[in-house]
């Protein structure tokens, strides 16, 4: 998904247009983790951008998604960019010390 979010609606109030968006986010994440894996991986890990626009969109931790939008809230942006890439992974080994 890759996908700037407009923040203005002529009907809609700005807090409601910030839960569609923290709720099409989980939908989306919800639905790429129900996919079948690939041979050899083990979860679906996800790479995400965030940013007022897509050229200055910085990555960051699936988990700081929420927080992300919020803190775009409580600046007032009119918009902006989000950027979340599934990506198969394996889970590390621990060592024999831990």
């Amino acid at each position: 998904m890759k996908k700037n979010f407009v923040l203005s609606h002529p009907k809609k109030p700005y807090q409601r247009l910030i839960e569609e968006a923290k709720n099409e986010v989980k939908q989306y994440i919800k639905a790429e983790r129900n996919k079948a894996l690939p041979e050899g991986a083990d979860f679906w890990g996800f790479n995400c951008k965030f940013g007022q626009v897509a050229d200055k969109a910085r990555a960051i931790h699936e988990g700081d998604i929420n927080a992300n939008i919020s803190s775009a809230q409580s600046q007032h942006w009119k918009s902006f960019y989000l950027e979340v890439i599934p990506t198969p992974k394996q889970r590390a080994k621990r060592s024999e010390d831990e």
